[in-house]
């Protein structure tokens, strides 16, 4: 298997920074917006949208939430492996209110779908919109964009993209991988 760096730490920095201002001049304070990264992957996404919110662009009062979508998945029962559930951590409401999901790499479309079922026992937002650090524009199953993406890939089925954050690989990059 060979890989391409599509991201390095850099450049994922600089687009963190550009998806925190596009939040900003849509959201403005924040007072009726909340974030929420689906577990597990878009969770380190939203934390990192959140420091950078909060620290660089004092944001007050700022909800994130994780949410887990294990069992709003359409092939989770097709599993072979027992599948290991994320927690669920969202402590505030949603009740009309603007929410942000964010994930990190957009690919069928299978996880948002999920995602924006799973919310739903949450209550009914105002508005949902898509956050996504890679956009694979090329393999959608579902009729599902971003609001927010970072970066455009157009990859065939055959690749993978491999998003790595520091605080599970030590180093922030993304590859795109593929068999060769």
């Amino acid at each position: 298997m060979s890989s391409k760096v599509l991201l390095n730490s850099k450049e994922i920095d600089i687009i963190l920074h550009r998806l925190a201002c596009q939040l900003i001049e849509n959201h403005n304070d924040f007072s009726n917006t909340v974030l929420i990264g689906l577990q597990p992957r878009g969770s380190y996404l939203a934390n990192r949208l959140k420091d950078i919110l909060i620290h660089e662009y004092q944001i007050k009062d700022l909800n994130v939430g994780l949410l887990d979508i294990t069992f709003y998945r359409d092939d989770f029962r097709r599993r072979d492996a027992p599948i290991d559930a994320s927690s669920t951590e969202i402590n505030f409401l949603i009740e009309d209110k603007n929410v942000v999901l964010i994930d990190d790499v957009l690919f069928s479309g299978r996880s948002i779908r999920a995602g924006l079922s799973a919310i739903n026992d949450f209550g009914r937002p105002n508005l949902v919109e898509l956050l996504v650090l890679i956009d694979r524009r090329f393999s959608r199953h579902l009729p599902i964009q971003p609001n927010y993406r970072g970066r455009q890939v157009d990859a065939i089925n055959q690749e993978k993209v491999k998003v790595c954050w520091k605080e599970t690989h030590k180093k922030d990059v993304v590859y795109l991988e593929h068999n060769s």
